[in-house]
């Protein structure tokens, strides 16, 4: 651009010299033209020797190359080489000879130039011409003094440009980390069908904007984010929470889902420019974890019942032995039939093999934790509906394992369980909230300090615990089961701690 800016400069100057020149040379053929002594000189005896000293003065003065005075039939009576006075003027002359003033350019014997001719009049007729001209040789010199400030600011112009596209090329190299526009592209190209094609839910946000620089598709899907702009408001209310820093392996619980988030920090030259998020869809997994750990707790009370089990027939075969038949039949029977006596408690009010023997399971588990865990006498449940096997283990299980650690930091710690339908039999019948006909009832109690409202919906919303080494996430499943099923989950601190569930039957809907 610099050099189509000089190139055209330089022309600009060549034309406007063109132009003066043709202004003046015509101004400098009239001007003699119509002077007195002109035409008077030119009936002298000798015009030559009047008109050649003050032509001469003229063309010195005003920077013409030549100023000719001629006869109408093109003798010269001045030149500026005095050896062509004389001879015939060269060039065209017939519309001065018909009273015209014009210019032209023409190769004469100076060379191209550019002339004017006019006529010279003496009463309308024309009696003589002069002309007058500048060479384009001197106009080229004159152009030529022009060109040093010509180059001069286009080349202040160009290192003004040069220094622009640097400091602009240094910019956007910068905000690219080097990349050429070419690298970029491929970049672009690769980076978008990965992050779109993976499996994981990413988001990437900068660390000065609430607006998320890269959302792929799996993160749409799994936090169910609109299409288009995606800000932090727009994220599940725990994950809005969670801190800018490094986060590992969090669980976070949304209507649908159990996800497991990571958090990086992404920094360039040691300077933090923002956070990586990775999602991972952990339901599935949670959910037979949950299962595994409800068969596993019922096989380890199996295990120590065994192990009970073996000292008690130790201890009877050493008393039969000893003599002491009576008291060894005693002492076998009594242990049987209490714990035969819970068993066909069980298997009588609650019509869940799968519940009854979580529940048995759970009876054993607190008792090794020294922990009375008692099944109330109002349980009494012909079906499970509304709920299905699997969610019921994760509503009763989460609850009661909430409730034994709670229990536990009590010195003679304490569990109740309720679990029937609502209008069922049972003195608090009526007391529990009558929001439905019909509806699955769960009650929790312990002997815990218990949680406040705020502690308890913060535990809802998200995997809160108060125990370093819980992921948390048993209230925020069971939340979530329970808003799933459109149902209610309060607590209570009064008369003890405890949490209710009321989740009502599909036809009382």
């Amino acid at each position: 651009m610099v050099a189509v800016g000089a190139v055209l400069a330089v022309l600009d100057a060549r034309h406007h010299s063109d132009v003066t020149t043709t202004r003046e040379v015509r101004d400098v053929a009239v001007s003699v033209a119509e002077a007195r002594s002109t035409l008077t000189a030119i009936y002298a005896t000798d015009p030559t020797a009047q008109l050649q000293p003050v032509t001469e003065r003229i063309r010195n003065a005003t920077g013409m190359d030549f100023i000719v005075v001629m006869a109408p039939d093109r003798t010269r009576y001045t030149h500026t080489n005095p050896a062509m006075i004389g001879q015939p003027f060269s060039g065209n002359i017939d519309r001065a000879l018909a009273g015209e003033t014009f210019t032209e350019t023409f190769t004469g014997t100076l060379g191209p130039s550019i002339r004017a001719v006019t006529p010279v009049y003496d009463g309308g007729r024309v009696v003589a011409l002069v002309s007058a001209g500048v060479t384009r040789a001197k106009i080229g010199d004159q152009v030529a003094t022009q060109l040093p400030l010509i180059l001069g600011v286009a080349a202040a112009g160009l290192i003004v440009s040069g220094s622009g596209s640097f400091l602009l090329s240094r910019r956007l190299r910068r905000q690219t980390h080097g990349l050429a526009p070419e690298e970029l592209r491929a970049m672009y190209e690769q980076h978008d069908a990965v992050l779109h094609s993976i499996h994981e839910g990413l988001v990437v946000f900068g660390m000065a904007g609430e607006r998320a620089e890269v959302v792929n598709d799996e993160a749409r899907r799994l936090l169910e984010l609109p299409d288009g702009e995606v800000r932090r408001g727009d994220l599940p209310t725990s994950m809005r929470q969670m801190s800018w820093g490094v986060v590992r392996d969090e669980m976070h619980v949304t209507g649908d889902r159990i996800l497991l988030i990571n958090q990086d920090i992404v920094t360039w030259e040691g300077r933090p420019i923002g956070t990586v998020m990775t999602i991972r869809d952990h339901t599935e997994l949670r959910a037979v974890m949950g299962e595994l750990d409800s068969v596993r707790s019922f096989a380890e009370s199996l295990h120590a019942q065994a192990h009970e089990s073996a000292n008690r027939l130790h201890t009877v075969v050493t008393m039969v032995e000893l003599g002491r038949y009576a008291e060894a039949v005693d002492f076998a029977t009594s242990e049987l039939q209490l714990s035969q006596a819970l068993i066909d408690r069980l298997l009588d009010a609650v019509g869940s093999p799968a519940l009854a023997a979580l529940l048995l399971g759970k009876v054993n588990q607190a008792a090794e934790r020294s922990i009375e865990l008692t099944i109330t006498e109002e349980t009494a449940l012909d079906s499970i509906e509304p709920l299905s096997p699997q969610e019921t283990v994760t509503l009763v299980g989460n609850l009661i394992d909430n409730a034994i650690d709670a229990a536990a930091e009590s010195p003679s710690g304490w569990v109740e369980v309720t679990i029937r339908h609502q209008g069922g039999a049972g003195e608090n019948a009526e007391a529990v909230s009558a929001e439905h006909d019909s509806a699955l009832y769960v009650r929790v109690a312990d002997s815990g300090p218990g949680m406040s409202e705020e502690t308890f919906t913060r535990a809802s919303q998200r995997g809160y615990s108060t125990k370093a080494d819980h992921h948390g996430l048993g209230l925020a499943l069971v939340h979530r089961l329970v808003a799933r099923h459109g149902g209610t989950i309060r607590t209570e601190l009064d008369p003890e701690s405890a949490v209710t569930v009321t989740i009502p039957r599909k036809d009382a809907q």
